[in-house]
C-alpha cells in the first residue's frame, strides 16, 4: 500500500511575523516547526505501512528550508520525501496550494500508484482546513475528514472503514480507495525516533521538485493563482482591565451589582446597596 502524507511547515507559534508589503507570513530566519496535526498523520500512515505493507512518502511545498521539516518526518519513520520548491509557489493561498500538491501527488501516482492521502485536519499558521479537501476535488478522491481512527483496510475491494470526530460524537463512515483523509490527533500519537531513524534522517537527501516536474501551469500557482486577497492584517488591541473591586464581600457583592446595572447588562430597580443586594439574594435562594 502506498500511503502520501501531505504536510507543512510553519512558523512557531510565538515567532509569527507579517510582511507589511505583501500581507504574507515571513518564513525566512523565523524558526519552525512540522505543523503538529501533521506529525498525527505521518504516525497514521507508518502504522499502516507496519500493518500492511508499502511505502509511505511525505510531501510538502515551500521553501528550501522545510528540507528540514521533512527530514524529520523521515526519521518518524517515512520512506521517502519530496519537497517542492519554487519561486513560482510563493505567495500561495489554499486554492493554489491545493492545485500544486494534487499536480505533485499526480507525478507520485503516474510512477507508483497511491492508495490513500492523509494530511492534518490544519495548519496551525491558516487553520483554514481547506488545502486536504482541495486536493481531494482536484484529483476526484472521495475526502473524509477529522478522521480519529481508521477501523479496517480491504485491498482486495478498495474499501476503507474509518471513524470521525464529531462535536456531538463519532461517524462510522466507509469510503472507495483511494481516498484523502484530514486526521485530528486521535488518530496516533506521534513516536519518537529512534536512534537508527534519526541517522537515516540526517544523511537522507529530500527531492526537490519545480514546477516543471510537476508540470504545472504557472498561472494556478503562487499568487498568480490565488484569488484571495488580504485588504489588511492587524492585531486586536488588548483588553483592558476592569475596575477593582475591594472590601467585605457583600460590598464587594453590591458594587458588581450596580457596575452590571450602570452598563445595562441587567435590570435592577431602585438603589443598590448590601441591604437591597442582600434582599435580592434571599428572594432568589427563596
Amino acid at each position: 500500500m502506498h500511503i502520501v502524507v501531505c504536510v507543512k511547515q510553519v512558523p512557531d507559534a510565538t515567532e509569527v511575523r507579517i510582511d507589511p508589503k505583501t500581507n504574507t507570513l515571513v518564513r525566512e530566519g523565523i524558526p519552525s516547526i512540522v505543523n503538529p496535526y501533521d506529525l498525527h498523520a505521518v504516525e497514521a500512515a507508518v502504522l499502516l505501512r507496519e500493518q500492511w505493507g508499502g511505502k509511505v512518502t511525505v510531501l510538502s511545498m515551500g521553501p528550501p528550508q522545510a528540507a528540514e521539516a521533512l527530514q524529520k518526518c523521515v526519521g518518524q519513520g517515512a520512506d521517502e520525501a519530496i519537497l517542492l520548491t519554487d519561486r513560482a509557489f510563493a505567495g500561495a493561498d489554499t486554492l493554489a496550494t491545493s492545485y500544486a500538491l494534487a499536480k505533485a501527488i499526480e507525478t507520485i501516482a503516474a510512477k507508483e500508484p497511491v492508495d490513500l492521502v492523509l494530511t492534518g485536519r490544519q495548519a496551525i499558521d491558516g487553520d483554514t482546513g481547506q488545502v486536504g479537501p482541495g486536493i481531494a476535488a482536484r484529483l476526484g478522491l472521495p475526502v473524509l475528514t477529522y478522521v480519529c481512527k481508521i477501523r479496517s483496510i480491504d485491498l482486495t475491494q478498495r474499501r476503507l472503514v474509518a471513524e470521525r470526530l464529531l462535536e456531538e460524537g463519532r461517524e462510522v463512515v466507509e469510503s472507495r480507495l483511494p481516498a484523502l483523509l484530514t486526521v485530528v490527533k486521535e488518530i496516533a500519537e506521534p513516536r519518537y525516533a529512534s536512534l537508527p531513524s534519526l541517522l537515516r534522517a540526517a544523511r537522507y537527501k529530500v527531492q526537490a521538485w519545480n514546477k516543471d516536474d510537476i508540470q504545472a501551469d504557472a498561472q494556478q500557482l503562487g499568487l498568480k493563482g490565488s484569488p484571495t486577497v488580504v485588504g489588511t492584517i492587524f492585531s486586536p488591541p488588548g483588553r483592558q482591565a476592569g475596575p477593582q473591586l475591594e472590601g467585605e464581600p457583600q460590598a464587594i457583592a453590591a458594587q458588581l451589582v450596580h457596575e452590571l446595572a450602570a452598563r445595562g447588562i441587567i435590570g435592577i430597580q431602585g438603589p443598590v446597596g448590601v441591604s437591597r443586594f442582600e434582599s435580592i439574594t434571599q428572594r432568589q435562594s427563596a
